[in-house]
């Protein structure tokens, strides 16, 4: 289990208790944290689960594969260096302490 922390836009904090093998995205809708759509459900097939990584942790994620940079293109507001789908980050221990900021929108 990690404790993830979901930042809303508007800076209100979710800290959630997220158990390993869900991704951050699930983790989010799974506790009705605003800012995290997820319209595809986890499939990579949409960018509504876009998320700035804190930059303490842009390092520490798996890198970023061809089809979410593919589908990043598509969401707003985008930033080269810490944006991620939340959909594609799998949680595990090594991701306890994890900050994720939600954008202004979801496309």
């Amino acid at each position: 289990m990690a404790k993830i922390t979901y930042i809303e836009h508007n800076g209100t904090e979710h800290v959630i208790d997220v158990a390993n093998g869900l991704t951050v995205m699930e983790g989010a809708r799974d506790n009705g944290v605003p800012g995290i759509d997820a319209d595809c459900g986890g499939a990579c097939a949409c960018s509504t689960c876009h998320a700035y990584v804190h930059p303490d942790w842009v390092d520490r994620l798996p890198p970023v594969e061809d089809m979410e940079a593919d589908m990043l293109d598509f969401a707003y507001a985008t930033d080269p260096k810490r944006s991620r789908l939340t959909c594609q980050i799998k949680v595990t221990e090594a991701l306890d302490g994890l900050i994720v900021q939600m954008p202004e929108k979801q496309i």
